[in-house]
């Protein structure tokens, strides 16, 4: 078996998130696969355009929801323009499910915090409707989201779906100068927002991601509010390329990313070499 080789994937369907960013959903061409396909919230796949080559995203549907797989890009390079301009039952190849996953196991029965910003949510939207669909087995469950301006915010088909739910609390939030004149949510950065939104850390677990410079300012407003290193978790993109930890590319001293990762706790990055 060529462990290079793609299943071969139908685009079911296609989401305008932004201007820049789509989410497509995903369906297994060959049926014995897709009866066969399983994975865990914040693993990840390479997706492939013909012709053009591979890129790295999350698979950012729920494990709970089967039959297909979503993902979300924001077309940056040569492969994601690409793929932007693929539509409706256009095919790519697709190659996973790679690395490791969130801890659902250890977070079932407690509270959890879900910290996100821009395309940053599509990793973490994959845990938490696996959270939601299993919702009777957790505690509290909190949603920070923020994007530089309204047209950034992605997924606002859920961000509606999820304000208006009595078992979830929703913070959204803008870059200040972001919003439009009809925002009704905060104007602020996330870590400022987190502070504000001070979700109880006892007996809690936070998930985070976005860009760096977001994580970096969050994870001290975690620590102050009492959530311990060990239950802080984030997801890293550090360059992957094959996802088998063959080529090399997204180690960070001794650890790869694609077979180590790319789910960390703020523990293991915090014990990661200083040029990280």
């Amino acid at each position: 078996m060529n462990i290079y080789q793609p299943h071969l994937m139908r685009i079911d369907e296609v989401v305008a998130e932004t201007s820049d960013t789509q989410t497509f959903k995903l369906s297994f061409k060959d049926p014995q696969v897709a009866q066969q396909f399983k994975f865990l919230a914040g693993q990840f796949g390479e997706y492939s355009v013909f012709g053009e080559g591979e890129c790295t995203f999350c698979i950012a549907s729920s494990p709970t929801r089967e039959g297909y797989i979503e993902c979300s890009f924001k077309a940056a390079g040569k492969v994601t323009q690409s793929l932007k301009r693929l539509s409706v039952g256009d095919t790519i190849g697709f190659r996973g499910p790679y690395g490791n996953n969130f801890p659902l196991e250890q977070m079932n029965g407690h509270s959890v915090v879900f910290v996100a910003g821009g395309i940053g949510l599509a990793p973490v939207r994959s845990v938490i409707w696996n959270v939601l669909d299993l919702r009777d087995q957790f505690k509290n469950v909190t949603i920070i989201y923020g994007a530089r301006s309204v047209g950034d915010l992605v997924y606002k088909r859920e961000l509606a779906a999820w304000a208006v739910r009595h078992d979830v609390k929703l913070w959204t939030t803008v870059d200040p100068g972001g919003q439009t004149a009809d925002w009704k949510g905060e104007v602020g950065f996330v870590p400022a927002i987190v502070e504000k939104a001070a979700p109880v850390a006892t007996d809690a677990y936070a998930v985070v991601c976005g860009p760096p410079v977001m994580i970096k300012f969050t994870l001290p407003v975690l620590a102050k509010l009492g959530f311990a290193e060990e239950r802080i978790y984030t997801t890293l993109e550090n360059r992957m390329k094959c996802g088998l930890g063959k080529c090399g590319r997204c180690n960070i001293g001794p650890v790869y990313v694609c077979k180590d990762g790319p789910v960390f706790s703020a523990a293991q990055i915090k014990a990661l070499p200083p040029e990280y």
